[in-house]
C-alpha cells in the first residue's frame, strides 16, 4: 500500500470519528461523504473508491459507507 493511500485511509477515518459524531450512521456517512466531495481532489476520490472496492478492510463503517456514496 502506498503511503499516500495510507494517508487518505487516516483521513477519512478521522473524518469519519469527527464530522458527526452523535449522528446516526445515515447522516454521519452522508456528511462524510459531502466532506469528501467538497474538499478532496480527483485522483483523492479515485484512491479510496478503488480500495473501497478492493475491500476497505482498514476503513471505519462510516468511511465505507460515505465512499460507497460517491460512486
Amino acid at each position: 500500500m502506498s503511503s499516500e493511500l495510507d494517508h487518505l485511509i487516516k483521513m477519512i477515518n478521522q473524518i469519519a470519528s469527527n464530522i458527526a459524531i452523535g449522528e446516526n450512521d445515515t447522516v454521519a456517512s452522508e456528511k462524510v461523504a459531502d466532506h469528501i466531495r467538497r474538499f478532496w481532489a480527483k485522483s483523492m476520490k479515485q484512491q479510496i473508491i478503488s480500495y473501497v472496492e478492493q475491500g476497505g478492510d482498514q476503513l471505519q463503517p462510516a468511511a465505507i459507507a460515505a465512499v460507497r456514496l460517491l460512486n
